[in-house]
């Protein structure tokens, strides 16, 4: 029986072999590039990004890029890696990751359980095949990343239930021009941007007529909570980044989507 019991633990230990052996890099920040492919002043920008967005909304997107999937397939490294960093809220899993993995040309937009009604897969699949991947294809990786982000944003930042409404208009659209989501996005950003300008305007008349008195109201300028759609980085930074980031315990259950190139 010892023989059988000693082949058996060595069987098994083989088998749990890469589980055992995977390790993942340390989440150092909001944007993690261990792949070492996205320029230091773009990061910044990128970082700058996803902080304003969970100061808005409390909600988490952190970018990562990976140099060895440890022949993993993408999907589930990045489902255990969402579960390790713990992104998003530990109540609200309200998570994003995306992940690129150059060496293996693969990339992933991995979604916590509670943005799944928001960020589905199919919006996923959107954002990878018509925002990162076309630039990818053109060895343009920071562009892509940028531009995926900055889908990401757009649609992490409005209220639920448009943002619901949004991405069911997208789906009845499938078909139409790769444009269009940019469009539903852009239009109640510009409303409220429009809203903050005229009120800048109406607030600055005042004080005018009135002399300029010390008090005065302070009236935040468009794009300080929300911009338009850009092919890059849409909200101004609020805060710089801090070196303490980490994730709140959210959760994945292995929604998003993935693509290579």
């Amino acid at each position: 029986m010892r023989p059988v019991a000693l082949f058996l633990s060595l069987a098994l230990l083989l088998l749990g072999g890469p589980v055992m052996a995977q390790t993942f890099p340390e989440l150092s920040g909001r944007v993690v590039d261990q792949a070492g492919i996205i320029p230091s002043d773009v990061e910044a920008e990128l970082t700058a990004e996803l902080a304003s967005l969970e100061e808005q909304t409390s909600r988490q997107l952190v970018i990562g890029t990976i140099a060895d999937l440890e022949g993993y397939d993408i999907a589930d490294y990045g489902f255990r890696l969402g579960r390790e960093w713990g992104i998003g809220d530990a109540e609200r899993n309200d998570g994003v990751l995306l992940i690129v993995a150059p060496n293996e040309r693969k990339v992933r937009i991995e979604v916590g359980y509670g943005l799944e009604g928001i960020v589905t897969d199919a919006f996923a699949s959107m954002v990878i095949q018509q925002q990162i991947l076309p630039r990818f294809r053109d060895d343009d990786m920071p562009g892509g990343i940028t531009a995926g982000t900055a889908t990401l944003t757009n649609l992490l930042a409005l209220p639920e239930a448009e943002a619901m409404q949004l991405v069911a208009e997208r789906k009845e659209k499938d078909h139409g021009p790769v444009w269009l989501l940019p469009l539903l996005l852009s239009i109640p950003l510009i409303a409220i941007g429009s809203f903050l300008a005229m009120a800048a305007l109406f607030m600055d008349r005042m004080k005018k007529w009135s002399g300029g008195g010390a008090g005065g109201v302070r009236v935040y300028s468009p794009g300080s909570t929300r911009s338009s759609w850009s092919s890059g980085s849409s909200f101004s930074s609020s805060r710089s980044s801090s070196s303490s980031f980490s994730g709140g315990g959210g959760s994945f259950g292995g929604g998003g989507s993935s693509g290579s190139w």
